[in-house]
């Protein structure tokens, strides 16, 4: 089920730290508290193959969220202690090194339930009960939710296994949700920051049609 334009579940989730020490976390806190808006990215595996490209994309693009007074954070369903066991190995060995962002250890996977997120888990109900199958790896897809400083989230996204993301895209998505914010109007199809947005009305959708 959709959370877009929900807020985000008020659960705290143990975490590690850039100097690996574990500590507790609350999306939604870091969003209202800090009053920024928070990019929570979840990935499959620790020591897997596509999972790392991932983790060092979004470190090599966190000065353009700071900019954007965005925080991210990684999440995966692996314990503390082996994301700080794949932080001290190096990149050049399919490690994450040099990654300084928090990363979630949803071990208990009370987050990662709650957001619908894990492979091969479905709910039937027998006798009036219901009860949780699994079918895959209770592992996390690759989904990714941006949430405002509301705690309030404007986008969620699920890749399967395979499908890397690309970093500028979400980038693209809180330039046009900061756009929404600050000037009222909306984003059209492949907005990017600086190109003319539109006013949210028959006119206004014309007006636009007609010089695009």
């Amino acid at each position: 089920m959709s959370i877009t334009g929900k807020k985000f579940p008020n659960i705290t989730v143990t975490a590690i730290n850039e100097s690996g020490r574990t500590i507790q976390l609350n999306v939604l806190d870091e969003a209202i508290i800090n009053k920024k808006k928070v990019l929570l990215f979840w990935y499959p595996k620790d020591f897997t193959f596509v999972c790392p490209t991932e983790l060092h994309a979004f470190q090599k693009a966190l000065n353009e969220f700071d900019k954007r007074n965005t925080i991210v954070i990684g999440a995966s369903c692996d314990t503390a202690e082996v994301h700080y066991a794949w932080l001290n190995v190096p990149k050049d060995k399919g490690g994450i090194k040099g990654v300084t962002y928090n990363i979630l250890a949803d071990s208990n996977r009370n987050l990662a339930s709650a957001l619908g997120i894990l492979d091969g888990v479905e709910v039937s109900s027998v006798d009036n009960v219901d009860v949780k199958i699994i079918s895959g790896d209770n592992v996390s897809y690759r989904a990714t939710f941006l949430i405002d400083e509301d705690g309030v989230v404007f986008h969620e996204g699920v890749n399967h296994m395979p499908l890397g993301r690309n970093v500028d895209d979400f980038l693209r998505l809180i330039d046009a949700y900061t756009h929404v914010q600050q000037y009222g109007e909306v984003c059209p199809a492949n907005w990017v920051e600086g190109k003319e947005a539109m006013i949210a009305n028959s006119s206004g959708v014309a007006e636009y049609l007609s010089k695009h």
